[in-house]
């Protein structure tokens, strides 16, 4: 089996080259943007080859790739959430990724790739991924339609029964240091907490959620690499899946379940929302797993006490994947 996994040098990518390296597949072209702030996310894999993105997409047409026995998977995007460069998202999360889907779709090939839960916007429709559900969706921000577009593209084009995506609920984990300031709570404020400061979690603006009371689906990535392996190793099941715990949970208990992994009593200040945010921040997601769990999938991810217990282990020598 040969594997493309594009953005296989980032956070959920390199995860997933782990995870193949993991099952004896090593024949795996990643193809990312090279940077120095990445390396350490590739370092001991085992794969084939790497391309640099632009070398990629130009060597398409030439790229010669039967269907039967390889398999694309397409994680490399734009993925800051506050990004606000309407045309730069556009072009990286639309068009690359329809690029590649008729490519593959024409060499025909699996094709799987990453969407985001951030398409549900306030969740006022709830979190289903029934496709019924998907074209009434409104994302709070561009990144957001940035992925919505893609999924309402396979809809319209009712390409759905071909193809497999994945929206990825609040992943975290080793392999995302180099995110900068899209980097979870947890990897952010590791080092200060274990020092002895305080967390710092955004205070509350809807009466329904106390300060630090705003829930999300937080999956860790060794849970979320394995639910995308589980539709490589079945690639007879096609559709848009939501990957996420089914469970949500506080911003609270992020910060107990760190504390607690240090052995600390929680010290938690709350700050002001930046106002930029304040209109585009989601108060609570939580998958449903329905149609994860009809497909056949029925992975136990770990609690979040158990996920940021295992990721502290890495974060303290600053350990990879």
């Amino acid at each position: 089996m040969k594997v493309i996994v594009t953005g296989g040098a980032g956070f959920i990518g390199s995860c997933l080259v782990w995870k193949l390296n993991a099952e004896g597949i090593t024949d795996i072209i990643v193809v990312d943007e090279k940077g120095r702030e990445k390396a350490g996310n590739l370092k001991g894999k085992k794969i084939s080859s790497f391309m640099e993105k632009n070398a990629f997409l130009a060597s398409l047409g030439k790229l010669d790739l039967p269907g039967r026995g390889n398999i694309v998977v397409h994680m490399g995007a734009a993925t800051s959430t506050t990004e606000l460069d309407a045309s730069y998202l556009i072009e990286n999360n639309y068009l690359y990724t329809k690029t590649l889907a008729m490519w593959a779709l024409k060499k025909k090939t699996p094709f799987l790739y990453a969407s985001s839960a951030s398409t549900y916007g306030d969740g006022e429709l709830g979190y289903s991924d029934a496709d019924r559900v998907t074209p009434k969706l409104k994302p709070l921000n561009m990144y957001g339609y940035s992925k919505h577009a893609f999924d309402l593209w396979l809809l319209n084009n009712r390409l759905t029964d071909k193809v497999t995506g994945f929206k990825f609920f609040n992943v975290f984990g080793p392999n995302e240091y180099h995110k900068g300031a899209m980097k979870s709570v947890i990897a952010k404020t590791f080092d200060t907490i274990a020092a002895g400061e305080t967390m710092q979690l955004f205070k509350s603006y809807k009466k329904e959620y106390a300060d630090g009371e705003q829930q999300r689906d937080f999956i860790y990535v060794k849970d979320a690499v394995e639910i995308v392996y589980f539709f490589l190793e079945h690639l007879d099941k096609k559709g848009i899946f939501n990957v996420g715990t089914g469970k949500a949970r506080s911003w609270n208990d992020v910060a107990h379940a760190l504390f607690s992994s240090l052995q600390q009593r929680p010290r938690i200040e709350y700050i002001p929302m930046p106002e930029e945010l304040k209109a585009r921040y989601q108060y609570f997601t939580q998958a449903n797993l329905t149609k994860l769990r009809k497909a056949g999938c029925h992975h136990r991810c770990l609690s979040l006490e158990e996920a940021v217990r295992d990721y502290a282990g890495y974060l303290k020598d600053r350990a990879y994947l």
